[in-house]
């Protein structure tokens, strides 16, 4: 069973910036880009590192550890030291919730 859970406010994250939401026992990054919302579990896939103290750059995520960077959009490593994916969450904008399915 899946359920959309709200995480945040419109707008928080401010644009360009990542922050850590919890959601049940998840610890996730939630970014926004360009006013897009986008969900993917804090932890780096090559060391465990936290993403949302990482920078975002246009729709990459980088660990601040070792430099792994991710697509927020598809959770796909795109450099090493990462080769496996992280988990991505879909998001919605409901009136001013950010919300995210489980």
């Amino acid at each position: 069973m899946t359920e959309w859970v709200k995480v945040s406010q419109v707008g928080d994250p401010p644009a360009g910036e990542v922050k850590v939401v919890r959601a049940r026992e998840l610890r996730i990054a939630l970014a926004n880009v360009e006013g897009e919302y986008y969900a993917v579990d804090d932890l780096c896939t090559h060391d465990g590192g936290p993403l949302d103290q990482g920078d975002v750059f246009d729709y990459e995520i980088e660990c601040p550890r070792h430099g792994a960077r991710f697509d927020i959009r598809s959770g796909k490593p795109l450099c090493l030291p990462a080769i496996l994916p992280v988990k991505t969450y879909p998001v919605r904008v409901e009136g001013d919730e950010v919300q995210i399915e489980l």
